[in-house]
């Protein structure tokens, strides 16, 4: 409950951000896109499953607010892993139903989380990942869109370069929210970092951008197997540390999560182009750390 009274404190002042833009004169832009959650099911991740609802709300309806008036379809879905294989909650990927189906609306999303347990503690977020790819059935043309949620590197033999491949085939953006300190270029905390910019918290609320982020220390391997694998897809990741700090800094974390998600949902290129460019990118840019990090050891 406490979690809960937090979250629906910090979306409303996002959801008041997002009706700010609302009022402003904009550019109507169609919305078509896939949005699958894969969030750890452990023991530790109760502030992360009160807060994912909430936040797909607000993702919502900022996209709402985007499309002013034009064609709008945005549905969500819900991947767990880690559990303990008890109750019929699979310790591999698995599906939580959305609204009785693979992918519903928000609100059905948000009543799914309750759904999650907190029972496990192998965490194969890669082979998660593979599942969420390769096991529903997408919105032909939609934008396809991965939010993974762990506090914990990846456990078992499913590798990066697997995960990869399978994210360039579906013409996916991975969003890693993860265990993992950033820095800005001028030593700031950053709440996260795309390949270009990192986001800090400004004391209000709200953020600001940044240069020169970088990843600095994260949970065992985590930045090898999920920081590396979302900024190579287009997409970002983010420190989960700066959610649980709670207060201002959560609201700053879910403002700019969501801002950004929004921009990379009307600005990714069309899936055929990330199809036949990103899975060479992807391969090359794996197999290059693959081999530097063996080298190393």
């Amino acid at each position: 409950m406490k979690h809960n009274k937090v979250f629906k404190s910090i979306l409303s002042t996002v959801v008041l951000s997002t009706m700010a833009v609302m009022i402003a004169p904009v550019k109507a832009t169609p919305i078509n896109t896939n949005v699958v959650a894969v969030v750890d099911e452990s023991g530790s991740m109760s502030t992360e499953h009160g807060w994912l609802g909430m936040m797909i709300t607000s993702l919502d309806a900022a996209l709402l607010a985007v499309a002013a008036g034009d064609s709008f379809n945005a549905t969500y879905g819900l991947t767990g892993y880690g559990a303990s294989g008890n109750g019929g909650h699979a310790v591999a990927g698995h599906q939580h139903t959305v609204g009785g189906g693979q992918l519903g609306s928000a609100a059905q999303f948000d009543t799914a989380t309750g759904g999650l347990v907190l029972t496990g503690g192998h965490e194969n977020g890669l082979q998660a990942i593979d599942y969420a790819l390769t096991s529903y059935a997408y919105t032909g043309g939609a934008v396809k869109n991965i939010i993974l949620v762990t506090d914990e590197d990846s456990d078992g033999a499913f590798g990066v370069i697997n995960a990869a491949t399978s994210l360039s085939s579906a013409a996916a953006l991975l969003n890693a929210i993860i265990n993992v300190s950033f820095e800005c270029g001028n030593g700031n905390t950053a709440l996260g970092m795309t390949s270009s910019l990192g986001y800090e918290a400004d004391g209000s609320g709200g953020f600001s951008t940044c240069t020169g982020a970088t990843a600095t220390t994260g949970s065992g391997s985590s930045i090898a197997h999920y920081v590396n694998l979302a900024l190579d897809t287009g997409g970002a990741a983010w420190d989960l540390n700066q959610l649980r700090a709670g207060g201002l800094t959560a609201t700053s974390f879910t403002k700019a999560f969501v801002d950004i998600k929004v921009e990379e949902i009307i600005n990714v290129p069309t899936p055929t182009t990330v199809a036949f460019l990103g899975l060479g990118v992807l391969s090359i840019g794996m197999l290059r750390r693959q081999r530097k990090n063996n080298m190393d050891n």
